[in-house]
């Protein structure tokens, strides 16, 4: 191993430029060459590709987005757009790449290795849905500009007597919401793992107001419900003044915070090292605090569970 590429793909993430920086950094503390691969996939197949030095990564470990770049690539999940790309790599010398990003990236990763590239995972998503780590890259921030939105919207939600609904971001996990909800003290957080029942979500709302409550809070994620219709749904059973915000993509935006950066920086590192040993086809994760390897394989099987027993909690502490 004398030359490894790095490639940031999927959805952007708080911590992916940390994570470039230390793959960097440590590849060529140990001597290696590193390559840089703009636009993920995309720029695999165009041959976007820069020599990267120590100075091609100072000053990125507090920007959020990534300064390689990201792009989706439906080319890519065809055979010859794999072809392609592995003959690219082969053409450009690169014996290993780190692939920075979701499981849509590590689908494209393990098509990498099986062309018998070597390849190592970096999971970096805010939705923090993949098996093998406690956290990904990116969650922690997303989860922190929830809650800082929640509690800027309590201020004027107080000030009016309303009700806000406020739907985050997770298609298909509930993550954010729930740990955004928790600590933003939401009456209610509805996540497309488990069914809701609007009944019990009107039944929060009176409860409150019957003890001269000045406000709520509704967390909706979008895989569960629209903000817009729950919103809709809540004024007409109830007749409260209820506003909907829908916070989009200024969740993945933003400062990343430590957290994020000290688990892309370790998570970067480790990967550069799994390159050095000849592993392949493996995902770093962090679990308990320690940094694991996943068979990469395995982790794309699997689902990661949401813990109920925070959903349970939340519910407690919103009475």
């Amino acid at each position: 191993m004398s030359r490894i590429g790095v490639l940031t793909s999927g959805g952007d993430a708080p911590g992916m430029n940390a994570a470039v920086r230390a793959v960097v950094r440590k590849a060529i503390y140990h001597g290696l060459e590193v390559v840089g691969i703009h636009r993920g996939f995309l720029g695999l197949l165009h041959k976007e590709f820069v020599k990267l030095s120590l100075g091609s990564v100072a000053d990125i470990i507090h920007r959020g987005g990534t300064m390689l770049r990201t792009a989706r690539c439906e080319e890519f999940k065809t055979a010859e757009g794999q072809a392609r790309g592995v003959d690219n790599l082969q053409e450009e010398g690169i014996d290993g790449v780190i692939v920075i990003g979701g499981d849509g990236s590590f689908r494209g990763a393990l098509a990498l290795a099986n062309h018998g590239i070597a390849v190592v995972g970096v999971p970096a998503t805010i939705d923090n849905d993949l098996p093998g780590t406690d956290y990904s890259i990116g969650f922690d921030s997303a989860v922190n500009n929830v809650v800082d939105a929640i509690d800027k919207i309590r201020d004027t939600a107080t000030s009016h007597e309303r009700t806000f609904v406020i739907e985050v971001m997770g298609r298909r996990a509930g993550h954010i919401a729930l740990l955004g909800g928790l600590a933003g003290g939401a009456e209610s957080i509805l996540i497309p793992e488990i069914p809701f029942d609007m009944d019990e979500v009107v039944f929060k709302l009176q409860r409150g107001l019957n003890r001269g409550k000045l406000h709520s809070i509704i967390i909706v994620a979008e895989g569960a419900a629209s903000g817009l219709a729950v919103g809709e749904e809540i004024r007409r059973r109830t007749g409260l003044e209820t506003r909907i915000t829908i916070l989009g993509h200024l969740q993945r935006g933003g400062t990343p915070t430590a957290l994020d950066r000290i688990i892309a920086s370790r998570m970067g590192a480790t990967a550069v090292d799994l390159l050095r040993i000849g592993e392949s086809k493996k995902m770093v994760g962090i679990v308990a605090g320690k940094l694991v390897a996943t068979d990469l394989d395995e982790a794309l099987k699997q689902k990661k569970e949401l813990d109920r027993e925070i959903l349970e909690l939340a519910g407690i502490l919103a009475i």
